[in-house]
């Protein structure tokens, strides 16, 4: 028909089927193989199902899926890790991703669920599951956002101006990792991580592991409800706010205030979308994870935050934007001298 807009269903039919991907890549991960091939820099499939211990016929189906994946690399019939895999899918090594992405598959199951969601408004599993009362499903959440933590933290610390600060309040920071890395970086800095007692049980071992317990404390409770500690020098929401609604946000930042000395500086580090809550794509999926999830889960914009903030009390608003591949923003604002 003249006119007519040509369109075709590749897009689509990529899309339907982009799953393939993220479980390659959890199997594989899962399973050892990136390290085992670490280890061995090279191996035929028949090597590596009697180190693993897997099945050979499957292990060369996953094997062959990940070099189409461009995970690994292949000459005749050995298999090798890419430059790539290497570096981010290795335990022990410095970029080391594999424990951060364990939490993206673990809510899998749950974006399979999503038309529940979206029928009934309501997370399609138990928040608690990760946060302490499944203590295998919290101990791999807290695992992974450390991980998670420890690549985004050596962007976001350096962007963090804290250096005349002594005392820093980093409210619901999981496993302490950004406030190791902030003591770490500024010698005259103390800081206290409030989270859940599950959670700040982690914690505490592994800042005890970062031999940093004399400089990282920890305040096991709910954030909602515990008293902060007052005169602060600053406050911290590292990637927690995302799962809180625009009234108990409010509350926070009222509580942050509250806190805070004159003078003092709040520090709210998040994925964050433009106003028509469609932008970046990231932020927008990432948003229906969190409804999967938590009770509260969403994505805010950087206007809603700043609305909020100012609604506290707080002033000198600044924006940073972290670098890609992290879609994250950083924002700040201080409470008047």
């Amino acid at each position: 028909m003249e006119g007519s807009v040509q369109v075709s269903p590749t897009r689509i039919v990529e899309m339907a089927s982009r799953y393939f991907d993220s479980c390659v890549l959890f199997a594989a991960s899962d399973l050892g193989v990136f390290d085992k091939l670490a280890g061995l820099r090279a191996a035929d499939a028949d090597k590596l199902a009697a180190e693993l211990k897997l099945n050979v016929r499957g292990l060369k189906l996953l094997l062959n899926a990940c070099v189409a994946e461009g995970l690994l690399e292949k000459a005749g019939d050995v298999y090798r890790n890419t430059p790539e895999t290497a570096t981010f899918l290795v335990q022990g090594m410095s970029g080391d991703l594999s424990g951060a992405i364990r939490y993206n598959r673990d809510v899998y199951g749950a974006w399979g669920k999503l038309a529940r969601l979206v029928r009934d408004g309501k997370p399609v599993e138990k928040p608690e599951e990760h946060l302490g009362y499944n203590l295998a499903r919290t101990r791999t959440f807290v695992m992974a956002m450390h991980g998670r933590a420890l690549g985004i933290g050596r962007a976001v610390v350096p962007m963090l101006d804290v250096a005349r600060c002594r005392t820093l309040l980093d409210v619901g920071g999981g496993p302490g990792t950004y406030s190791v890395l902030l003591a770490q970086a500024n010698q005259g800095l103390t800081c206290t991580v409030v989270d859940l007692p599950g959670v700040v049980k982690i914690a505490r071992e592994l800042i005890d592991e970062q031999h940093m317990a004399d400089r990282v404390k920890t305040l096991a409770g709910d954030y909602h409800c515990v008293d902060f500690p007052r005169d602060q020098d600053a406050v911290a929401f590292l990637g927690v706010l995302h799962q809180e609604s625009p009234e108990l946000i409010r509350g926070l930042m009222r509580k942050a205030f509250e806190a805070l000395k004159p003078g003092g500086r709040v520090f709210v580090l998040d994925m964050m979308t433009d106003e028509t809550h469609t932008a970046p794509r990231f932020s927008a999926l990432f948003a229906v994870n969190m409804a999967l999830t938590t009770d509260n889960g969403w994505v805010f914009s950087d206007a809603e935050l700043r609305e909020w903030l100012t609604g506290a009390g707080f002033g000198d608003i600044q924006k940073k934007v972290l670098p890609p591949p992290m879609p994250h923003w950083l924002v700040s604002a201080s409470k008047p001298a």
